[in-house]
C-alpha cells in the first residue's frame, strides 16, 4: 500500500471562520497593519487579541 499523500495535519488548526462588521476606516488600518507587517489580515486580527488579552490579564 503507498504511503499517505497531501499535507500533514498541523498540531492547531483554525478551522473556525469569524465574520465582522467594520467601517471604511477600520479595515483601511487593517489593510496598512498588512503591509507594515507583511502579513495576512488574519494574523494582524489574532496578534490584536493576543494584545488585548495580554492587557486584561495584567489589570487582573
Amino acid at each position: 500500500m503507498a504511503p499517505r499523500t497531501g499535507r500533514p495535519p498541523v498540531e492547531n488548526p483554525k478551522d473556525i471562520q469569524l465574520k465582522i462588521r467594520a467601517d471604511k476606516k477600520t479595515i483601511e488600518d487593517l489593510e496598512a497593519c498588512c503591509k507594515a507587517l507583511h502579513t495576512t489580515k488574519s494574523d494582524v486580527v489574532r496578534l490584536g487579541i493576543q494584545k488585548v488579552k495580554a492587557d486584561v490579564d495584567a489589570k487582573k
